[in-house]
């Protein structure tokens, strides 16, 4: 076999670490290897042709690229592979960057040494390649998105204005999220609700939508094109084809009064409730935790909507893509002690004061301090509650700032002698027309000072004593107010992550797979996300991401095929002995045993667990053989290392990523491992 060798720059990515010419040379001594060269950018067109032209010129049965990882440039040289002619199947990468130059950046000899392994080894590898070809299979012409927030809403509208079935799946009563319950929109404070309700009616009349909720995922099967999605949608306890939305009458005589979930606790509701006036669906809905069974709403209720009989239904979807639109979870202030919040009645979260200022909050958009209903006059913020702290969340969460300007203005307007003060690190207002709002709300006179606020304390009436330091004139001070709102973070919500085998980072938000060029993408075909799912998004991003992820889905499921790496496990019929150990193993239900098993390829997910239990060594994958692993072992082991060697073997779709994640942040590590 005649492999060439192709050995990157990347500009200086790699050239400034590694010694580009003497891997080379190096490269040309390897037993198979006919032609060797360095190229400053391998993947720009000129970069290409270079390769293409070698390939033709030196006859090239299989090359190695050494570059940047296979998971980012892996298709660019394998479309070059089929331009010379070439199986696209015949091409091995390097991955000398992240896994390289990028994490051994202080030692250059020893990032030399392991370049020079990675290539002998992905030489070897590719004197085991063979020709495979991709299989097609047909799409379900639907999406699921999961998750009923102002993200899943849009992907949702986007997709079902396509053509396209779009399921709509939402654990609450109602759609809408976080965003149903906002008072205001920065930066031109709008009214929330009213943004948001027309489309959620949008999405409850299309007739492409169908909408499930108080529903979740219980179990997800298949793969691209053919997901099977297992929905468990938990009873209202409500006919919905005979419920009136006219909650007074049930709710009425109810004599269970519980904190409001939707009001984030400051409100209360009956254990027969509607979210939100605003909710779709509008039904309603029994808490069945809190119900004491006195049947008091079924009397009530004329329409007779009432249905105790009701138990949870399991519902059986088909998909050929996925949106996750799962949204974020809002930071527990509990978790800053030193605040009292939890223990001081008049300290309160920022989404608190959402409620509060809202006309369908628990106090009809009044003021009031929850310890004796009085209007504050003096009121401070405290900004980067589990955001930007060593001890909770190191990132930062994008909304925190612009939510408390927001909320300070309106009070502003509200309450024109209102005292407010904000305490910040930094003022991040970073989107369009942010900055003018900074300003406004800076000429409304509301005051900012910059440090950080080291402790609370509450007086014998109720105030607050706010202990900061100022770090601009570098002094510790105390000042006492009335109502003190902490501007809390958000959070990750992972909740479906382990059913749908995402990869989850360290910040807590779903991975993608490519934070600059596939940022809608993750590490599963076929899946994508929207919103808050990948991190900290305003509600502008949050439609921007969403659309781009109904995009991409409407770009798979209209094409009406998909076509899949030949990466899938296949059984050699002469060695199989038929005792279904891989039916046992395999947790896809991808194999079936009559006398000799047999691997769906399209249920396949190409994990590998049925090779590795196979006491025939029957089974096999096609990209990722036997053979080809054996052959990168056997090339690691044919120089000698000054020092011991730790051979890894990463997931191609979990650990691996989590490698190549170490060289994107520059994280360093000890030179020996493979």
């Amino acid at each position: 076999m005649r492999i060439g060798v192709f050995v990157c720059h990347c500009g200086l990515n790699i050239a400034r670490v590694v010694d580009v010419k003497e891997l080379v040379e190096y490269a040309k001594t390897i037993d198979g290897v006919v032609h060797a060269e360095d190229i400053d950018y391998a993947c720009s067109d000129s970069g290409q042709e270079e390769i293409l032209n070698a390939i033709k010129e030196k006859n090239l049965d299989a090359f190695v690229v050494a570059a940047c990882s296979p998971k980012l440039h892996e298709p660019t040289f394998r479309r070059v592979a089929i331009r010379a002619g070439l199986n696209p199947y015949m091409v091995e990468i390097a991955n000398i960057r992240e896994q390289c130059s990028w994490v051994h950046q202080a030692k250059p000899k020893a990032a030399l040494a392991k370049a020079k392994d990675l290539i002998r080894m992905a030489v070897a590898k590719a004197r085991t390649n063979r020709p495979l070809e991709r299989r097609k299979a047909e799409i379900e012409r639907s999406v699921a998105v999961i998750g009923g927030g102002v993200a899943g809403i849009e992907a949702a509208l986007t997709l079902a204005d396509s053509g396209i079935k779009v399921y709509l799946i939402e654990k609450n009563p109602t759609i809408g999220g976080h965003m149903a319950t906002l008072n205001e929109v920065f930066p031109t404070n709008d009214c929330s609700i009213c943004i948001l309700a027309p489309k959620m009616s949008d999405v409850w009349n299309h007739e492409n939508i169908e909408v499930i909720t108080n529903a979740e995922i219980d179990e997800i099967n298949g793969s691209v094109g053919n997901f099977r999605i297992k929905v468990i949608k938990h009873p209202r306890y409500v006919d919905e084809s005979k419920c009136k939305g006219c909650i007074d009458d049930c709710s009425s005589v109810c004599p269970v009064e519980i904190p409001n979930e939707f009001d984030y606790g400051i409100g209360v509701r009956k254990a027969i409730y509607i979210p939100i006036p605003q909710s779709t669906p509008l039904y309603a809905a029994i808490d069945w935790e809190h119900c004491i069974g006195c049947r008091l709403c079924e009397k009530a209720c004329q329409p007779k909507a009432v249905d105790f009989s009701q138990q949870p239904e399991t519902l059986e979807i088909k998909a050929g893509a996925i949106i996750v639109a799962t949204g974020y979870k809002i930071f527990d202030a509990r978790r800053k002690t030193e605040y009292g919040y939890g223990r001081f009645k008049n300290v309160i979260t920022t989404i608190e004061l959402e409620r509060l200022l809202s006309a369908s909050g628990p106090t009809m958009g009044r003021l009031l301090r929850p310890s004796d209903s009085t209007v504050p006059k003096r009121i401070a913020f405290i900004q980067c509650v589990g955001s930007r702290d060593e001890k909770t969340n190191k990132y930062c969460s994008r909304v925190c700032c612009m939510v408390s300007l927001k909320n300070a203005y309106a009070i502003k307007e509200r309450y024109h002698d209102a005292e407010i003060t904000i305490f910040y690190i930094d003022i991040r207002a970073f989107g369009r027309m942010y900055e003018e709002f900074y300003r406004r709300v800076q000429e409304a006179g509301v005051r900012f000072i910059r440090g950080k606020v080291g402790e609370i304390i509450e007086n014998e009436n109720g105030n607050l004593i706010v202990s900061y330091e100022s770090t601009l004139e570098g002094e510790v001070r105390e000042e006492e107010f009335d109502l003190v709102v902490l501007s809390i973070g958000i959070e990750g919500n992972r909740d479906v992550a382990t059913k749908l085998g995402l990869g989850i980072g360290e910040d807590g938000f779903f991975e993608v797979a490519h934070p600059k060029l596939r940022p809608a993408e993750t590490n599963v075909k076929g899946i994508f996300l929207a919103g808050c799912a990948s991190g900290p998004r305003d509600i502008q991003d949050s439609v921007a991401s969403a659309g781009l992820a109904a995009a991409k889905a409407a770009q798979l499921v209209l094409t009406g095929e998909t076509e899949f790496d030949p990466y899938n496990a296949y059984v050699d019929e002469e060695k199989c002995i038929g005792c279904r150990i891989c039916e046992k193993v395999c947790e896809f239900n991808a194999v079936t045993v009559d006398r000799k098993a047999k691997i769906n390829p399209n249920a396949c997910a190409m994990c590998g667990i049925c090779v590795a239990a196979c006491p025939a060594d029957a089974i096999d994958m096609g990209f990722f053989s036997d053979e080809g692993i054996k052959a990168m072992i056997d090339a690691l082991g044919e120089e000698k290392n000054a020092d011991p060697l730790a051979l890894a073997f990463a997931c191609w779709y979990c650990s691996y990523g989590a490698a190549d994640l170490a060289g994107t942040t520059k994280v360093q590590y000890e030179p020996n491992v493979r």
